[in-house]
């Protein structure tokens, strides 16, 4: 070999390394850069993440919040659920005071009596027309196990089913659903 070629390959050697060395420092650059980024992001993330952690625990607070609210209306409800039904009590409650004063100053018993009657339909009136009541008071009807609760049966000759023959307690619908069932004496049919 030449001095020539040597000094051509020895060039070639040294541009070699030179390129292989600036190829190094960019990619070094290039990750450099590359981490940056990711730090970057890292920190974006970090903070996203913290807002929604901050969003779920105030969601959940708030939810428990709601769900205390609710369970206090709940009770609110149910405690004062009577409160119009005792209201419409009220006037024959005082009515029934009134009775009471009347009778000691009079000692008119049958107008008491009467006083008392008015008040008790007055009240049945009221508890039907705002509330539903119906009263089940009816005799010589037939027997209604759903209406009717058998208190005392005896056979009766021209009957041709259970017949109630004696109301002893009156009993209560509710809209309907019986809440109290009459006390009755039942007939038979004689056989």
């Amino acid at each position: 070999m030449d001095k020539k070629t040597e000094v051509f390959e020895t060039k070639d050697d040294e541009e070699i390394k030179e390129e292989v060395v600036a190829e190094t420092l960019e990619e070094e650059d290039e990750a450099v850069g590359e981490v940056e980024t990711l730090k970057k992001e890292l920190e974006e993330e970090k903070a996203k993440n913290a807002e929604l952690t901050d969003r779920l625990l105030r969601n959940q607070a708030e939810s428990e919040n709601y769900k205390k609210r609710l369970l206090k209306d709940k009770e609110d409800a149910v405690r004062y659920a009577n409160t119009s039904l005792v209201k419409d009590l009220l006037d024959p409650i005082d009515n029934f005071s009134r009775a009471l004063q009347a009778a000691d100053q009079s000692k008119n018993f049958d107008g008491f009596r009467d006083g008392v009657k008015m008040i008790e339909e007055n009240m049945l009136s009221l508890l039907k027309n705002n509330w539903g009541l119906e009263v089940i008071e009816e005799e010589n009807v037939a027997f209604d196990p759903n209406e009717h609760e058998a208190c005392l049966m005896e056979e009766v000759e021209g009957l041709k089913e259970d017949t109630v023959t004696m109301l002893l307690q009156k009993g209560y619908k509710l809209n309907g659903r019986v809440i109290r069932p009459a006390k009755v004496k039942v007939g038979k049919p004689k056989n």
